[in-house]
């Protein structure tokens, strides 16, 4: 699904960091080295649809490499 997120996300939670991320093998192999974390928040995304929701979104972060891979896990409301 493609989406959008639109304006800032909140709630920002860490759910995993370095060795004890499932696919830390494949992060490092595809975006580089650096002390990567799983986050997850609440954002307002708006979907390839064109309808904007509120959702729980997940993705991948390493300093000086951003966030990567982020993906909604489930809409709220």
């Amino acid at each position: 699904m493609h989406f959008e997120v639109v304006g800032k996300i909140e709630q920002v939670e860490t759910i995993a960091v370095g060795g004890s991320i499932r696919d830390i093998m494949r992060i490092r192999r595809q975006f580089g080295p650096g002390r990567w974390r799983k986050l997850k928040g609440i954002a307002r995304v708006r979907t390839g649809g064109g309808s904007t929701r509120n959702a729980e979104v997940h993705w991948y972060e390493a300093h000086g490499v951003g966030k990567k891979k982020m993906k909604i896990k489930r809409f709220l409301s």
